[in-house]
């Protein structure tokens, strides 16, 4: 199989790291790999902040549903959409433009993942492990404070990246839902009561699994909960700059 294609397979989460730093070469690749992404019209409407202020990366372990390991990984990054920087470019050249409005605020989000998405492969490729920290959009107040952010620039993606320890890397990666659930032609088509608990407990086989009883649990720890309810309330008012 060809390398990069096994490295998208291979490559799980990792969130316990061996305690040595990542090269400075390493991480000008990865951090260059995310430049080399596709964007909207070649704008890159995304800014990247590497944490290197370990009092930084500790206030942000806090905030992010205290996560002890966001702390301890050798790099961090933060992706930011960024509608601000085109915004100071038109009105710096006295171009007649609008504020940004929710449209760009979604363009801009596209940009930031899919270059955080490069970051990912391409500390896969070098040996080294990342995981994705989807609290950073909670607590909008705390992390704009943290961060210094601007009313039109709101964090997307936050990746921590190490070398995984030895009990990561015999941790089996979590199996994934078969392709005949995730992949339809051409038009949506609403999935019935049968065809999701089969998908569920094809992904479960081999073991014991109740349908019913994952779902009210899982609904109750993730959907339900208060960081869910965070979430939502900190994207809200995120967006609610964006009126242009």
């Amino acid at each position: 199989m060809n390398q990069i294609i096994q490295s998208l397979f291979e490559r799980k989460s990792v969130r316990a790291y061996e305690p040595r730093p990542i090269a400075d070469a390493e991480r000008d690749l990865i951090i260059d790999a995310a430049i080399q992404a596709p964007s909207a019209g070649n704008q890159a409407l995304y800014t990247i902040l590497e944490i290197e202020d370990q009092g930084i990366k500790d206030e942000l372990a806090i905030v992010c549903d205290d996560q002890p390991f966001v702390a301890k990984a050798p790099l961090a990054l933060v992706f930011l959409a960024d509608c601000r920087r085109w915004l100071d470019c038109y009105r710096h050249a006295g171009a007649e433009c609008r504020d940004p409005g929710q449209g760009d605020a979604l363009l801009a989000c596209v940009d930031a993942v899919v270059a955080a998405q490069n970051t990912v492969v391409a500390a896969q490729a070098l040996g080294i492990g990342s995981c994705y920290i989807g609290d950073i959009l909670e607590n909008k107040e705390k992390v704009e404070a943290i961060l210094g952010l601007d009313e039109y620039v709101l964090p997307v993606a936050f990746l921590v990246y190490g070398y995984p320890d030895a009990a990561q890397q015999r941790r089996p990666k979590p199996k994934r839902f078969d392709r005949d659930f995730l992949v339809q032609k051409n038009r949506y088509s609403r999935q019935g009561a049968a065809e999701l608990r089969a998908m569920f407990e094809k992904r479960h086989a081999g073991g014991v699994f109740d349908f019913d009883e994952y779902m009210k649990a899982y609904c109750a720890r993730k959907y339900m909960s208060p960081f869910a309810l965070e979430l939502t309330r900190s994207v809200r008012r995120y967006l609610e700059n964006y009126k242009g």
